[in-house]
């Protein structure tokens, strides 16, 4: 059974410190005040601060830091942690030792601001006690001998107010009320921060039934980044709600929004979504960085025989291009690498999306509103009679919208759209079942690029694999011979500061590239079964998704697992390989 834990005017009353008299009249004060105990005996005048802080040490079994002795000044050091930090919750940093770090602090029942300081500093932080106005001296003295910039790191807190220009009308008074100072203001600009620099994609907030569960998505893999308290539940949805211009107290239905907020220096989008689940919303933040989608064709990841095919195939007056892959495969970078090439003065390119994500200078963007009527179709309809050269359909979802794509393509329109298939053939059955006339497919689409992203080894850390998989290497069709003679140039991942100790850096695209030719039209007019369309596109030059990725595996810059994971799903099931 757990020892019971003594209360702080039984502790002062065993040393002598006070009477219990004194005590009764504490607690009466502290009742009629809303204060502590403790603060209400020194108010009183019954002990001083010291003996109130050294009973709250034993109390909760802490060691108590004596700031007046030389001993311990000497251990304290100040550059460990940032200046505001230190000043505005009145902590004090003796060291870091496995990596724990010691702080000396004032309230051991703050349990709020612990687990704030944990997250913040990003590291196991151990407690000791010490009175508040002796750390807020030390503080102060050491601030007027030293100057802060001695004092302290580097290190500058994220406290600058947060720019909620949202696409909705927001009351920013909200905010300026809040105050910038309150610690979940601080929290959501820290972690928003903190993600963005470490390139991540998405933000995620997933509450459980006992914490709420922060994590990023960074190249394509979640990462855990900390367990908040259950308690900070509430206050960080609605503070990101708020962010994103959405309804605070609608807790019932799937809500969307968008944020704008600086980091950096760098004006960054946020499109917000947030989706009521069992123990609360779950919200994800997905990062827009419009770079990422100017990236240029040649970092996209195309071999360059690949790549001049790709130039020529985008740069025919008319046709249906089609980029097909699951979600977060890249579709949507590689079509705008695409338009950003062919938007020029003298062409007129209109897109339909759903939602508009980045906004391009010289383009149409139109804004897909169901509600009221703006759908793709309707857009599309429009579209044809604003004589576009390009036209780009975000997703082709049902047979209305294919066939119109179709219809555009077939009267002098170029047109660009993606599909959710697993590899290129498999695109041409997915029309003709949606009810596309076989005919239809068959002369008007002119290639069909399947892709997926492998993460790219980190180039500051990557070795020679000593012991590759065998299965692996058979599942992406290097041969023991290949192994042997490519032995240093089949790497895996170390981890690095660089990669944040994953060990990769950054993703690319391996590609399947299907071009229509006289055998694949036939096929397809005659409803031909994905194998034959397969194998006929292969004769027709073709190169597989895994074929791609044993390039890039033989040129050291991914794995056979990154590949194996993407272009050969089903075989990795079959042969119960983990990875």
């Amino acid at each position: 059974m757990a020892r019971k834990r003594k209360k702080l005017g039984e502790i002062l009353q065993e040393w002598g410190t006070i009477t219990e008299a004194q005590v009764t009249q504490a607690l009466g004060i502290a009742k009629g005040t809303g204060k502590r105990i403790g603060e209400a005996l020194v108010e009183a005048g019954f002990c001083s601060e010291d003996d109130v802080a050294k009973a709250l040490a034993a109390q909760f079994d802490m060691e108590f830091i004596d700031l007046d002795s030389a001993d311990a000044a000497r251990q304290i050091d100040l550059s460990l942690i940032p200046e505001e930090l230190a000043k505005k919750h009145l902590i004090l940093p003796m060291g870091k030792s496995g990596g724990r770090l010691k702080l000396v602090i004032s309230d051991p029942m703050d349990l709020e601001l612990l687990d704030l300081l944990r997250f913040r500093l990003n590291t196991e932080i151990e407690t000791a006690l010490a009175p508040r106005m002796s750390i807020k001296s030390f503080i102060d003295g050491s601030g007027s001998s030293s100057g802060p910039d001695k004092m302290f790191s580097d290190e500058s807190l994220v406290t600058d107010s947060v720019d909620v220009t949202v696409d909705k009308s927001v009351d920013s008074s909200i905010d300026i009320a809040a105050g910038d100072d309150a610690p979940i203001i601080r929290l959501v600009h820290r972690f928003i921060t903190e993600a963005v620099r470490n390139r991540a994609s998405d933000i995620h907030i997933e509450p459980m039934e006992d914490r709420v569960l922060l994590r990023y998505r960074i190249d394509g893999v979640c990462h855990v980044r900390d367990n908040l308290p259950k308690r900070m539940q509430s206050a960080l949805l609605a503070r990101l709600k708020l962010m994103a211009g959405v309804n605070i107290a609608e807790r019932r239905i799937p809500q969307d929004g968008r944020i704008k907020m600086p980091v950096d220096d760098e004006q960054i989008d946020f499109r917000v979504s947030s989706c009521p689940a069992y123990h609360g919303e779950s919200i994800v933040l997905r990062i827009l960085r419009p770079e990422s989608v100017k990236i240029g064709l040649v970092n996209l990841g195309f071999e360059a025989e690949s790549l001049e095919e790709f130039n020529k195939i985008i740069r025919r007056p008319t046709g249906v291009f089609l980029v097909t892959g699951p979600t977060g495969s890249g579709k949507t970078t590689t079509l705008y690498s695409a338009l950003d090439v062919l938007n020029r003065p003298d062409r007129k390119i209109i897109t339909a999306e759903d939602p508009v994500e980045y906004n391009f200078t010289g383009i149409n963007q139109c804004q897909v509103r169901d509600a009221i009527g703006l759908t793709f179709p309707a857009i599309l309809r429009s579209m044809l009679r604003q004589a576009p050269n390009i036209i780009l359909i975000g997703e082709i979802r049902d047979r209305e919208v294919a066939e119109i794509a179709i219809q555009a393509a077939l009267t002098g329109h170029l047109v660009f759209s993606t599909l959710h298939t697993n590899d290129a053939p498999s695109a041409i059955t997915r029309l003709i079942d949606m009810g596309v006339k076989p005919f239809l497919v068959a002369s008007s689409i002119q290639a069909i690029m399947a892709q997926r992203l492998v993460r790219v080894l980190c180039d500051r850390c990557r070795a020679p694999d000593p012991d590759p998989d065998p299965t692996l290497l058979r599942l992406v069709g290097i041969s023991e011979e290949e192994r042997i003679a490519q032995a240093e140039n089949i790497c895996g991942p170390v981890g690095c500061g660089h990669c944040g100790k994953i060990g990769f850096r950054g993703r690319k695209a391996i590609f399947e590239m299907m071009k229509m030719n006289t055998e694949t039209r036939e096929l397809a007019f005659t409803r031909a079964p994905i194998d034959a369309l397969r194998d006929a596109a292969i004769r027709g030059g073709m190169r597989p998704l895994v074929a791609d990725g044993k390039i890039k595996i033989l040129r050291g810059i991914t794995t056979p697992a990154e590949v194996a994971r993407f272009a050969q799903a089903d075989a990795l099931l079959a042969a119960n390989v983990d990875i």
